[in-house]
């Protein structure tokens, strides 16, 4: 136990690996934002297959959450491929990405539940993003967020996708 009046040590961020295409993969950059949380939100989704020019997609909804929106950004960039799609999502929503690859096995175990009993949230869209993914053998792939000064080539997609996503939130609380 570390002694009163002293900081507690924060975990480490997990090392930042640059994602890689693969032979034959298409990348599926994703974001999401909310303006208020509920409130006006946008997601982003861009698809890179090979060489051929980015395909952005993005849209929007007067009220929901960024938890939302970062799960319609991969649902809507999976449906935009064809099925059988070799892809690999990138997110920097580690939320998205752990209730995706380690909690929904115990959360269909359980019947939807949390291992508090609570009903899972946007079950909905889970339930959806898990459905598109098995049309596709997808793999996922996780990038820091947007950092100020952090500026690496990698990542100009991801910055592109959250710019899309802000700027889709931005007009669906015009909209409403």
């Amino acid at each position: 136990m570390p002694p009163p009046n002293r900081p507690r040590r924060r975990r480490a961020h997990e090392p930042e690996t640059p994602v890689e295409q693969r032979e034959g993969e298409v990348l599926v950059w994703t974001d999401g934002a909310c303006r208020g949380n509920p409130g006006p939100g946008g997601w982003a989704a861009i698809v890179v297959d090979g060489d051929a020019e980015p395909v952005e997609l993005s849209g929007g909804s007067p009220e929901t959450t960024n938890n939302r929106m970062e799960y319609t950004a991969a649902l809507e960039g999976l449906r935009a491929l064809p099925a059988g799609t070799r892809v690999c999502i990138v997110t920097d929503s580690t939320l998205m990405l752990d209730s995706m690859t380690k909690w929904i096995h115990g959360w269909k175990r359980k019947g939807w539940k949390t291992a508090s009993g609570d009903p899972v949230k946007n079950q909905d869209l889970v339930r959806a993003l898990e459905a598109e993914l098995a049309r596709h053998d997808a793999r996922w792939h996780w990038v820091r967020g947007h950092e100020t000064g952090a500026a690496h080539a990698h990542k100009a997609l991801n910055d592109r996708a959250d710019r899309l996503a802000v700027a889709a939130a931005a007009a669906a609380r015009t909209a409403a």
